[in-house]
């Protein structure tokens, strides 16, 4: 082949520090925006915290009555002067109180608080706590620290006692019988019933600290003991047969199985809490819903003078240094100008397409995709995708993630749509009207969605109803 040189003209994206900055802070959620900001602080030279910002904070300090709406709107006012002006000389209603907010600390009366920081007691702790009060000998005292360590967060034991064993033998040799003696001991513990094998031990255990006057207690232990898969299938008739019992009997009997708890470790085992800080808050003002960003999504910072002023004088090498470091600032500061923009223009068109919702609540909330708030507000849906993740929006119905407000359509008859949340809200609806001794089919609930003119098909609904997490109308019945 003979060489030769050839022209060629191609388009090609070119992603440049700058739109790379620009895209990595868009996507960051406010908390990991402001330790980027602090690292930017402390190893960039050039940068400093605007005084304006500065005196935001000690304002803030400096007044505990004003709440973080207040703030965010009076911040939002000085900062946007260009943008439509309100008439502020009616109040505004933000829907908000104090104890809406979880990211500061809990005040108690003003007479100290109480470290958010703190870690919460689990499950392993309280019994810990409870066995270290019980008399015991080192011996059983390990043993019980080894069932301890078994017990999963809903209390139940799933070692066997073989493998108990096998983790005590550096310690001790233990016997079988000894393990036993020491977790029917714990069971006691509070909560009733952990460290317990099965369902039908732990609810006998519970049902054993009961009054033995107690009406139907004799009946209960009977089916926890032996009948819960009949119980589960409410075959009242065929339970009576089989414990010789009257139906009121059995009622009382079943009332008692239904104030024992199948998971007696999940309540002493809380998540930790997650606090959230709203980056943006909806409100309506002279019968509109107006958007304003929450003054933590708009971080001020500027260029250190004093150090700009020593670049024309540096020399050589710290001169390229300082301008480096000059650019990388000026980057960051509009990069952070651009992510606000259209933090806000997102907030905005969200709060405009869903005012149904915040007037009226889930029922009429309206199909919406990314594409719809991409085209509204010209710009790319990986943009909008990057914007809504880990954002949140305060409204007065509650504070929820951008993509809470996107979900798909179901078409109606008139030839409309109902979005995926509307109808999860209206089956919860029904479901929570419906009589107890006779609960709503899926085929049922479909019948009466389609009645008011939305289409929906009988597997869709059951689909909605296993993600709210609500049993089928055979298990609300029994429950019921």
């Amino acid at each position: 082949m003979k060489p030769g040189l050839h022209l060629r003209i191609n388009q090609q994206l070119a992603l440049t520090p700058q739109l790379q900055q620009a895209i990595r802070l868009l996507q960051l959620s406010s908390i990991e925006l402001e330790m980027e900001l602090r690292e930017a602080l402390e190893t960039n030279p050039l940068l400093e915290l605007s005084e304006l910002n500065g005196a935001a904070n000690e304002s803030a300090e400096a007044s505990d009555s004003e709440s973080p709406a207040e703030a965010a709107a009076s911040s939002t006012e000085a900062e946007t002067p260009n943008r439509e002006e309100l008439d502020y000389a009616e109040p505004m209603d933000f829907g908000l109180e104090r104890s809406d907010y979880s990211a500061g600390p809990a005040y108690d009366d003003g007479e100290g608080f109480e470290s958010q920081d703190q870690e919460p007691e689990d499950l392993r702790d309280h019994l810990l706590w409870q066995l270290n009060l019980t008399p015991l000998s080192a011996r059983d005292r390990a043993i019980g620290v080894t069932i301890i360590e078994a017990i999963d967060d809903d209390g139940y034991l799933h070692e066997s006692n073989e493998i108990l064993q096998q983790n005590l033998a550096t310690l001790y040799h233990v016997e079988i019988d000894e393990i036993e003696a020491v977790r029917h001991c714990i069971q006691r513990f509070d909560p009733l019933g952990v460290a317990s094998r099965s369902l039908s031990e732990c609810l006998c255990v519970q049902l054993d600290a009961f009054d033995p006057t107690v009406p139907g207690l004799a009946t209960a232990r009977a089916l926890a003991s032996e009948h819960l898969e009949e119980l589960a299938r409410n075959d009242r008739a065929r339970l009576c047969r089989q414990l010789h019992t009257e139906p009121d009997d059995l009622d009382a009997a079943i009332s008692l199985i239904r104030s024992l708890d199948p998971k007696p470790g999940a309540a002493v085992s809380p998540g930790n809490a997650e606090f959230v800080s709203p980056d943006a808050y909806a409100f309506k003002h002279n019968g509109r819903w107006v958007v304003s960003l929450s003054p933590n999504c708009q971080p001020k910072l500027a260029i250190n003078q004093q150090y700009a002023s020593l670049i024309a004088r540096a020399r050589r090498d710290d001169a390229s240094y300082l301008r480096g470091q000059l650019q990388e600032a000026r980057w960051l500061i509009k990069s952070l100008e651009t992510r606000a923009d259209t933090l806000l223009k997102v907030a905005n068109a969200i709060v405009r397409a869903q005012s149904g919702f915040l007037d009226y609540g889930a029922e009429a909330m309206r199909p919406l995709v990314l594409r719809d708030i991409a085209e509204e507000i010209g710009m790319h849906e990986s943009t909008v995708s990057r914007v809504t993740t880990r954002k949140y929006l305060h409204t007065p119905r509650g504070t929820f993630e951008f993509k809470y407000f996107f979900s798909s359509g179901v078409s109606t008859i008139d030839g409309g749509a109902a979005s995926a949340t509307a109808i999860q809200a209206m089956i919860k609806k029904l479901i929570g009207d419906e009589k107890a001794a006779r609960p709503m089919s899926d085929q049922a609930l479909a019948v009466e969605l389609n009645r008011r003119g939305i289409e929906v098909a009988r597997r869709t609904v059951a689909k909605y109803r296993e993600a709210l997490h609500i049993p089928s109308s055979n298990e609300r019945s029994r429950l019921g």
